[in-house]
């Protein structure tokens, strides 16, 4: 069966992260024990302590940690715990999952992934001191599932609440032979708007730096591994911010055919739409425009003048 998600990523334990995050976009509906069951504790023969180590603890795990390591401390030493790290199901449960692999266990998992329709890329090891992550790329036209909740039986609560107010009412009626005075109450909700749209700005301006910092290989317009984690980020900053569209705008250096670099700065500032469309960002949220060699920053610097930049527009 062909593939439907490929992880890249950047350290053995970032790219198991990016392994489990991906199954649970193919399943949706899954839970804790689904999880458990999916990547069983066999797969990390990692011990914790002297003691074998458990793949996945929840939030709410903390006296298992305990009465298993006698140690609380193991939670935030030995699992991905931090907030970007923690994989969140649908059903609400925060979930960290073991930090430490061998490389032995790593292929394992990468084999065991398989079954799921999940691939590794080539895995390529992080720089010292270098923070990993990893990034994922729907294949062969996949389209996750979207989550469904189980439907609520409020019409039910709503028949029962009913039936409560007729026969309080009732009850009045039998108790009481003075008429009922009407009592009105106004309601005022407050809604608090926290205006976060310059945070946001903020990081933009960085991704786009970064991207930057990710140069495209002479005369191409193809992503290469870095750029694609960069625009990981700015995929992440548009779900949060729906509002915001953007505008991808290319620049070429000024050496070689001003009609070849016109179509050149076009065609990387379209790739960049296009990563972002395929993870799930609405095209209608995205323009982007070639500028080709028409607008150097510096006649005497080339490498300022390749770039790409990200334009907010609304």
């Amino acid at each position: 069966m062909a593939s439907k998600i490929r992880v890249y990523g950047k350290a053995q334990n970032r790219t198991a992260l990016g392994i489990v995050n991906a199954y649970v976009l193919i399943y949706p509906q899954a839970t804790l024990a689904d999880l458990r069951k999916a990547f069983p504790d066999k797969l990390n023969n990692w011990k914790i302590k002297g003691k074998d180590s458990m793949m996945f603890v929840s939030d709410k795990d903390k006296d298992l940690i305990l009465s298993k390591y006698d140690d609380i401390s193991v939670y935030e030493e030995n699992f991905l715990s931090k907030p970007e790290e923690v994989i969140k199901l649908q059903d609400g449960t925060v979930v960290a999952m073991r930090g430490g692999w061998s490389k032995e266990d790593f292929d394992a998992l990468v084999n065991w992934a398989k079954q799921y329709d999940i691939e590794v890329a080539e895995f390529k090891p992080g720089k010292p001191f270098e923070k990993g992550g990893f990034v994922l790329e729907y294949l062969n036209g996949y389209v996750p599932p979207a989550y469904v909740q189980k439907k609520s039986k409020w019409w039910l609560w709503l028949l029962i609440a009913v039936a409560v107010i007729i026969i309080l009412a009732i009850l009045l009626m039998r108790s009481c032979k003075k008429e009922p005075k009407v009592v009105e109450k106004v309601v005022t909700e407050t809604i608090l708007v926290h205006d976060t749209v310059t945070v946001y700005l903020e990081q933009i301006e960085e991704i786009e730096k970064n991207f930057n910092a990710a140069q495209f290989e002479a005369g191409k317009a193809d992503l290469n591994d870095d750029a694609k984690f960069v625009l990981y980020d700015l995929v992440k900053v548009l779900e949060k911010q729906p509002q915001i569209r953007l505008k991808i705008v290319g620049h070429t250096s000024e050496e070689g055919d001003a009609t070849f670099n016109q179509i050149l700065s076009e065609n990387r500032a379209k790739a960049v739409v296009d990563f972002l469309v395929s993870r799930g960002i609405s095209a209608d949220r995205l323009d982007y425009v070639g500028k080709g060699s028409s607008e150097p920053l510096d006649p005497k610097n080339r490498e300022v003048n390749r770039r790409t930049e990200i334009i907010v527009i609304e």
